[in-house]
């Protein structure tokens, strides 16, 4: 037996605005209340959304208390919202006191508390730097590009300062730097940074953001400030997350032969799941997430110098299968009156010409517009990439709780996370004396590959030791950063040189072990409200420069022998 069953309602449209005190409210969410229909609100602060009425609506933005409101015939031509700014006084911090029960209203310093499974589900960003540089004012990261190594481990800071002044704690606990110094003129030069794209944002419940200098409490590296991310602890709850999205640009980007209007697609898929381990509260949290990043270029047309003289001789003579490293002044001779740009007067130079030496300097002029003709190529096919690199990684994370007994616990963190970037450097153009004609006749743009591997893991016990809060724990993290260059040569091997190089890279590693004692007195002789705190710390660091293979930084004589 079956049964055919047809519903029919008709929608309606509801339009309203979200504002505040100040006045209207872009890129507000409003939505039906228990699905997830809705839409985002323009730049007045207007919004079109078809329902079907009576309904709820629920208007949220980050950093407001949400408001629901019943809509019917009557008022949905006027469906308004007016939020209010929303602070959580009464929630517990850990970051900027070492008191156990100190509330944001109560913190001495400016602390900013960021719930990310909120701001995930109505943000499109996929990192956690993405999400801090939406939700924290004092907080910047920005993708770089043609900057080495950086163009793949995005620099982070708070109030302008230097990468390396902003420490990052992990459940409170210091996490590992990366081994890359940032170079090349990047924001951060000369420093060296936390890597916090390495750590899932599925894995975050909310990130803490100390806005002021904390060097006295945390050491020198907490100069602008602290930021610490304190993982999920949910039990029984699968959260599922998939994003994507793309660029879409007027100014058509080149890459590698193929043109694209629509560049810089992403794409994230994260899960986590929380595991109940007894009936005390004990559990452990796994996250895993995986990302794509393709690479953006805004290269304009390059207006400079391509070619010389000389390269159009190099082109006739490539063509007929000669070297063109070895060319004698005979060859530059005899090709030099079929290139048919050049002017009587330099070929009459050439043909009294006693060295090679002399030619060169004859042909040295600029030949870009007759060259690019004969070759059939225009000025964009000699852009460089410039905008954000390629990128492709995956994540684990793990977050663990075992109660010991009604006052102590234990607990343990850690994941590991690779990724794999490609990124270009400047082109390398054939009048360039750098550039290996007889291996690229029309020049190459290096690509610099990475492979990023991070790994950490802390554990520790925490509870009461008599009257006091005692936190024992250690903390172990390393980074590897290896460097694949390809498209490239050695000069000094000449035509024999390989074109791609295990360039090596560096790798650090950084253990530190803490020990933690506080207690809160309500009454001292009269004084209220005192907390007392020890505490003790051991940290061991160690930087290792990896060589590459011996062709990536060897120099040869002209017999191949390394000098």
């Amino acid at each position: 037996m079956a049964f055919l069953t047809f519903n029919y309602s008709s929608a309606q449209t509801v339009t309203g605005v979200v504002s505040d005190e100040y006045g209207a409210i872009p890129g507000a969410t409003v939505v039906v209340k228990g699905t997830t229909t809705g839409t985002t609100t323009g730049f007045t602060g207007k919004y079109t959304l078809d329902v079907e009425l009576p309904a709820t609506l629920v208007a949220s933005f980050v950093g407001y208390n949400s408001v629901e409101l019943e809509v019917s015939d009557s008022n949905k031509d006027a469906a308004d919202f007016n939020l209010r700014q929303g602070i959580n006084f009464d929630e517990i911090i850990v970051l900027g006191t070492r008191a156990s029960n100190r509330t944001n209203l109560e913190s001495p310093v400016p602390v900013d508390v960021i719930d990310v499974s909120k701001i995930s589900r109505a943000a499109p960003q996929t990192s956690i730097n993405q999400l801090m540089h939406m939700t924290a004012p004092s907080f910047s990261s920005n993708t770089q590009t043609i900057s080495d190594g950086t163009d793949h481990i995005d620099p982070a800071a708070l109030r302008g300062l230097g990468p390396d002044q902003v420490l990052v704690l992990v459940n409170g606990k210091r996490r590992h730097t990366t081994s890359l110094v940032n170079v090349n003129g990047t924001f951060g030069r000369g420093s060296v940074g936390t890597d916090l794209n390495a750590i899932p944002a599925s894995a975050i419940q909310k990130i803490e953001v100390l806005r002021d200098g904390a060097a006295a409490q945390y050491g020198s590296d907490a100069i602008a400030g602290v930021i610490n991310l304190q993982l999920k602890e949910t039990v029984n709850e699968l959260n599922f997350n998939m994003t994507t999205g793309a660029h879409m640009t007027s100014e058509i980007g080149a890459f590698d032969g193929e043109e694209k209007s629509i560049d810089g697609e992403v794409f994230n898929l994260g899960a986590n799941y929380g595991i109940p381990l007894n009936e005390n509260g004990g559990l452990i949290s796994l996250t895993a997430e995986m990302d794509v990043r393709n690479p953006t270029n805004r290269m304009l047309e390059f207006e400079g110098g391509i070619f010389n003289q000389l390269n159009g001789i190099e082109r006739l003579a490539a063509a007929d299968g000669l070297d063109v490293t070895q060319l004698t002044i005979g060859d530059i001779q005899n090709y030099a009156g079929d290139v048919g740009y050049i002017s009587s007067t330099d070929l009459d130079a050439i043909n009294s010409a006693g060295s090679i030496d002399d030619i060169t300097g004859i042909l040295g002029d600029d030949a870009t517009d007759a060259e690019l003709a004969a070759r059939g190529q225009d000025r964009t096919d000699y852009n460089m990439r410039v905008g954000q690199s390629e990128l492709r990684g995956g994540k684990l994370f793990a977050n663990v709780s075992i109660p010991i007994n009604d006052d102590t616990e234990f607990y343990a963190f850690g994941g590991t996370s690779y990724r794999r970037g490609s990124s270009g450097c400047f082109y390398r153009l054939p009048s360039q004396a750098r550039t290996m004609t007889s291996i690229y006749l029309n020049g190459t743009v290096p690509k610099i590959n990475s492979n990023i591997n991070d790994r950490s893991v802390g554990a520790g016990i925490r509870g009461l030791a008599g009257k006091w809060n005692m936190d024992l724990s250690a903390v172990s993290g390393s980074n590897r950063f290896l460097f694949h260059i390809t498209d490239t040569h050695n000069a000094t091997l000449g035509t024999s040189s390989p074109t791609d190089f295990d360039a090596g890279g560096h790798q650090f590693a950084q253990t530190t072990a803490n020990l933690d004692l506080s207690r809160y007195f309500d009454n001292v002789e009269g004084i209220k409200g005192i907390n007392l705190a020890y505490g003790a710390e051991f940290r061991s660091e160690n930087f290792k420069i990896i060589e590459g293979t011996e062709s990536s930084w060897g120099n040869y004589d002209v017999n191949g022998n390394l000098v």
